[in-house]
């Protein structure tokens, strides 16, 4: 016998959010937990624009957890069309069931037309599936990444976000009862139409502090030794500082500090380093940049940061 899961209450306040976060291992500043209060509040999507790797996926995830609701995400992509992102017809399905209507000689071409564009036959995907009611609460929707679609879909999304409803000519307008949670992410490879920006409340997600990042390591990797997780911290905040290709995000910090804890590293060393920048950097102009006595330099200058800090 399985027990239904019931979903908790939305926080009823900044305080509530940051505890609601903390609980799924998210270590949010207070601009950030006042915003997705507000959004919360107010039934308005949230859309989530930074670098890769800064958390922004995360976000949706953790409310999913914490809240137990339902997380439909919707991955976004080039050439993504409303038959993979909203619905589409089951067609092998709609074809064996006329063959079967020829073979037997039943129903005439009118109501088989009608049973054919049918619910039965719909083949629901994330926009359509975020609108349907859930007995656990509305889900959580997220809409990933969606700076890799184009202008065209970023329109018909403009209905969806408006009304929380979707129009299907065969069928009708399906509405949600509840709206569901909108979380929009972006990497800002393009502009997002101002159309779209002004149905939901903004938040940029930076590169966290030092001091946030290694909070969010004691959490991702408890079982690291403190000095490894504060030198990778420190070294990762001065890489940011360097002019590389791509930036490490606080995924890759936590990667590496994942990978060097499996390799029982107490503290960072040249060596180790050369032979795990594959963990932070995903370039190989980056890594053969930073590479010897670049990287070298850069924990001479962390030893020395930190026993001065020490002393």
């Amino acid at each position: 016998m399985t027990t239904q899961k019931t979903s908790a209450a939305l926080p009823a306040s900044i305080d509530e959010v940051e505890s609601l976060l903390g609980r799924g291992d998210y270590v949010a500043d207070r601009s950030l937990a006042t915003t997705l209060f507000l959004a919360l509040k107010m039934g308005r999507p949230l859309f989530l624009e930074g670098e890769a790797g800064v958390g922004k996926t995360e976000i949706a995830k953790v409310l999913a957890t914490t809240l137990k609701r339902r997380l439909v995400r919707l991955q976004c992509y080039e050439g993504l069309d409303l038959a993979s992102a909203v619905y589409e017809w089951n067609y092998p399905r709609q074809m064996l069931e006329i063959r079967l209507a020829e073979a037997t000689g039943e129903g005439d071409k009118g109501s088989l037309s009608h049973d054919l564009f049918s619910a039965d036959f719909l083949i629901e995907r994330p926009l359509l599936q975020a609108l349907k009611p859930d007995p656990n609460g509305a889900p959580v929707l997220l809409i990933d990444e969606l700076d890799r679609t184009d202008e065209p879909f970023e329109a018909y999304l403009l209905e969806v976000l408006s009304d929380f409803q979707i129009t299907i000519p065969e069928v009708g307008t399906v509405k949600a009862p509840e709206p569901p949670i909108v979380i929009i992410t972006s990497n800002r490879t393009r502009e997002i139409h101002d159309a779209l920006k002004r149905r939901c409340l903004y938040y940029w997600v930076d590169y966290p502090s030092a001091e946030r990042e290694l909070a969010i390591l004691q959490r991702k990797v408890p079982g690291a030794p403190q000095r490894l997780s504060r030198e990778i911290v420190a070294f990762v905040q001065h890489l940011r500082e360097t002019e590389l290709f791509k930036l490490p995000g606080v995924a890759e910090t936590i990667d590496w500090t994942r990978a060097l804890a499996f390799l029982d590293k107490v503290a960072l060393d040249p060596e180790t380093i050369d032979n795990t920048l594959g963990v932070l950097l995903k370039y190989q102009d980056d890594i053969a940049k930073m590479k010897g006595s670049e990287a070298a330099a850069i924990l001479r200058q962390v030893q020395q940061d930190m026993a001065a800090l020490g002393a």
